[in-house]
């Protein structure tokens, strides 16, 4: 569960204690992806939830034209000029406050100096969209302070282009969008290419665990845009006998064959990853709307085999993780889920079975690899928003003198 200080009233002491002000505070939740992994940007379908772990942005208005924002993280504090948010990525956590508040005010919505505080609860580095969270959040908490709102598909689409553009990464839009639509107790079906959603139900006999390796390797980014490459190189090929396609989301199994002698080896695998990974989204949401766990676990395992072989994105510790969930009792499934090359893996458990495999998951991969994984029970959480703290309950909780 999130850690008990993440809470707004101890978040806006904090701020009081540093800024000597009373904040307005904003939450975004972080998420797992159940299935459907490198197919948002793609035009393809995916299937996230959004979880109880969120970073949350202290907020008050200040007389320069400044941001001032202090990570507590990073224990480090940043000062970013409201006139010259410019430049490329520089490889600095404030990359995603300054992208965000960057692309608001070219998009028209003026921004007023501010006192920041940054608190993240979202593993980083885990494959649980800690930077999604963060671009929500801080986007949510900027516009607060003139009045302005955007609308919520407007609100995940400034925030993605944010990471493009300042950060480097040329994320979809799950991240961005499940942090703001999320809903407690469902999971969420969306189509990346026109952006309609439909919620599904998790049954409450079952429970997600998300295993975390402690493993990133630092190939990750380079080789997630790399792969995103490859499937836009292979429907620029594919796309002279079809031309009405626009995304791998058009492409079959069959159309792709046809054009398997103008395509190398390694990008016809990754393509293969792509289309069959959309089947098996589709064919999750209907295994969810049967509440068919059996089916949904058994769809996850391919979706990680799928990973590992064509779109060559696990590492051995995940395939470690994996191997070990699908022999313990009361596992459905399991694969691994983010970006890639480390992170984290989604196991779904039969609620009854989740102590047992808490204990079990442990055990076996610290006698493989050595290292402790970090575990965390997910529930499926609301999307983004202002938690409201009230003057006397910051004064209510300072302790007696």
């Amino acid at each position: 569960m999130p850690d008990p200080a993440s809470n707004p009233t101890a978040i806006a002491r904090r701020f009081r204690e540093l800024y000597g002000e009373t904040p307005r505070i904003f939450r975004a939740p972080g998420r797992v992806n159940l299935i459907g992994e490198h197919t948002d940007y793609n035009d393809g379908f995916v299937m996230p939830m959004a979880i109880e772990f969120s970073t949350w942005v202290a907020i008050a208005p200040a007389r320069e034209r400044v941001l001032s924002i202090y990570s507590d993280h990073f224990n480090e504090t940043v000062a970013l000029l409201l006139d010259q948010f410019g430049g490329p990525p520089r490889n600095h956590w404030s990359d995603y406050m300054r992208g965000v508040a960057a692309l608001l005010q070219s998009a028209g919505y003026p921004l007023i100096g501010a006192n920041l505080i940054i608190h993240g609860e979202v593993p980083l580095g885990a494959g649980l969209s800690s930077s999604a969270s963060v671009e929500i959040a801080t986007a949510l908490a900027l516009l607060s302070l003139t009045n302005s709102s955007l609308p919520p598909r407007d609100l995940a689409v400034i925030c993605q282009r944010a990471e493009h553009e300042f950060v480097g990464t040329r994320c979809g839009l799950m991240d961005q969008f499940i942090s703001v639509f999320g809903r407690e107790a469902h999971a969420l079906l969306l189509d990346c290419r026109s952006l309609d959603f439909q919620f599904l139900p998790i049954p409450a006999d079952a429970c997600f665990v998300v295993c975390n390796s402690m493993v990133k390797h630092e190939l990750a980014v380079g080789e997630y845009n790399r792969r995103r490459a490859d499937c836009e190189s292979a429907v620029r090929i594919i796309r002279h006998s079809r031309p009405e396609i626009s995304a791998l989301r058009d492409v079959t199994v069959a159309d792709l064959d046809l054009c398997r002698a103008q395509l190398s080896d390694v990008v016809y695998l990754r393509c293969r990853h792509v289309i069959t990974e959309n089947g098996r989204v589709l064919a999750a949401g209907r295994a969810l709307e049967s509440s068919d766990l059996n089916r949904f676990g058994r769809l996850m395992y391919e979706s990680h085999r799928s990973m590992r072989d064509d779109y060559e994105i696990s590492c051995r510790e995940i395939d470690m993780l994996v191997d070990a969930a699908s022999r313990i009792d009361g596992v459905y499934g399991a694969r691994m889920t983010g970006g890639g090359f480390g992170g984290c893996t989604v196991n779904l458990i039969r609620m009854q079975n989740v102590a047992q495999f808490q204990q079990a998951i442990v055990k076996a991969y610290k006698n493989a690899t050595g290292i402790t994984p970090s575990l965390y029970v997910c529930s499926p959480a609301k999307g983004a928003g202002e938690s409201a703290v009230t003057v006397e309950e910051l004064d209510g909780s300072r302790p007696a003198q």
